[in-house]
């Protein structure tokens, strides 16, 4: 289906509210990360979100479940789950708005997907965005005189793996509802997160149930806004818009534990977000995947 302006400025906004209900979630992974493991977090997450799916489920029963597309919602599930996991540990090492910054090199890492898979999408404009956005990652991790942690490369891996989340949902919406989407991605992650809460359960204050629930409900809302704004736009036309998490992050670290960034840091957000733009304005506009 065409993209319309109707429909594109529908798309950025349910892209940004995405953004900003999913940092909401990573500041209350963080505080949680001192009482409860990732793995649970996680989980909890996840059997929330199938939970909100069950009046749908029992709506349209067994036939609107089935789907001819197992093999992409399995990659799409897998690349999910992925990138959440990772990003909740990288958060609870790492300042938020790190976590958050290497999260989103995803748009910069969605060309090169696309290229892998329909080798097609790259153009040189495209390719000047992907390097002034890494560079502006450089930046930000203050490489000079301070060792990248293992946890940073954690974090770089969360938005590789939302890059590829990304791609399939945006080819998976061609042909599949957008909650039959959620439905299996929402199965898969849950069923991947029950042994990692298992394996590391232990007790934790009551205070952190209702946060638990909190995260739950948060990123719902970010999957579902998510899943509508990428069925309505193409994937590199949205992927700058994610950027808007960064500045929300950096603001939550700053309000909540005091993480002010320093000007070489808001000089690299500042080239990251450009490198964006760039990327948005060399968008193919015949593409349906890119």
């Amino acid at each position: 289906m065409p993209t319309t302006p109707t429909r594109l400025a529908t798309a950025v906004t349910f892209a940004i509210l995405s953004t900003m209900a999913g940092t909401l979630a990573a500041a209350a992974a963080k505080y949680m990360s001192d009482y409860v493991s990732t793995g649970l977090i996680v989980f909890v997450q996840y059997a929330v979100c199938l939970l909100t799916l069950l009046p749908w489920m029992r709506k349209v029963g067994m036939a609107g479940l089935k789907t001819e597309r197992m093999w992409p919602h399995l990659i799409r599930g897998l690349s999910g789950w992925l990138c959440f996991y990772t990003y909740f540990i990288a958060v609870k090492h790492i300042p938020l708005v790190e976590a958050s910054l290497l999260r989103n090199t995803a748009p910069l890492c969605v060309p090169f997907i696309v290229y892998f898979l329909h080798r097609s999408g790259f153009t040189l404009a495209k390719t000047l965005g992907a390097l002034t956005g890494f560079a502006g990652v450089i930046l930000i991790l203050h490489p000079e005189g301070t060792a990248v942690s293992l946890w940073h490369g954690v974090g770089f891996l969360s938005g590789v793996t939302l890059a590829l989340s990304m791609v399939y949902t945006r080819e998976l919406s061609s042909d599949e509802p957008a909650n039959r989407i959620l439905y299996y991605y929402f199965l898969i992650s849950t069923v991947l997160s029950v042994p990692l809460a298992v394996v590391d359960l232990k007790p934790f204050p009551l205070h952190i149930v209702p946060l638990l629930g909190f995260v739950g409900i948060s990123i719902f809302i970010t999957m579902k806004f998510y899943t509508i704004a990428y069925s309505a736009a193409p994937t590199n036309t949205l992927a700058p818009f994610s950027y808007f998490g960064v500045v929300f992050a950096g603001l939550l670290g700053w309000l909540i534990w005091d993480q002010v960034p320093d000007t070489r840091s808001l000089i690299g957000m500042v080239v990251v977000v450009a490198g964006g733009i760039i990327t948005l304005l060399a968008r193919d506009k015949t593409s349906s995947t890119g």
